[in-house]
């Protein structure tokens, strides 16, 4: 079994019956931060309405992890260094939290496409 940081592009992908998406959540286990659970929750909001986005709240409480202040600067130091990508504030947390704890960063968000430590699936 091997773990992953969920990004919300994952979840979202997941959520949405992709079958690429599968195994990451079935066969194998995950984290995510709050953040990336807000972007969910708003994406499933909008498309679904209200009563399934709290259902899929309560289903990913379990794997929130929450960062702490010593999570920043290695964030926002990714985030400065691919400035071009412009990618998300929740996106470079989670990839350094990812780092971190020796995950893989599970996305299918082309700015990550080619990076280290990055599984991406379309």
């Amino acid at each position: 079994m091997s773990e992953f940081f969920y990004d919300s592009y994952a979840i979202i992908e997941y959520i949405n019956g992709n079958p690429a998406y599968k195994i990451y959540f079935m066969g194998n286990s995950g984290i995510t931060t709050l953040y990336n659970i807000m972007e969910v929750y708003y994406s499933v909001l909008k498309e679904e309405g209200e009563a399934k986005a709290k259902e899929v709240l309560q289903l990913l409480s379990p794997i929130v992890v929450y960062p702490g202040m010593e999570d920043v600067e290695p964030a926002m130091k990714f985030r400065f260094s691919h400035k071009e990508k412009k990618l998300s504030y929740a996106d470079c947390l989670g990839y350094a939290l990812a780092r971190k704890r020796k995950l893989r960063f599970l996305t299918g968000d082309e700015g990550f496409r080619h990076l280290p430590h990055v599984e991406f699936v379309k």
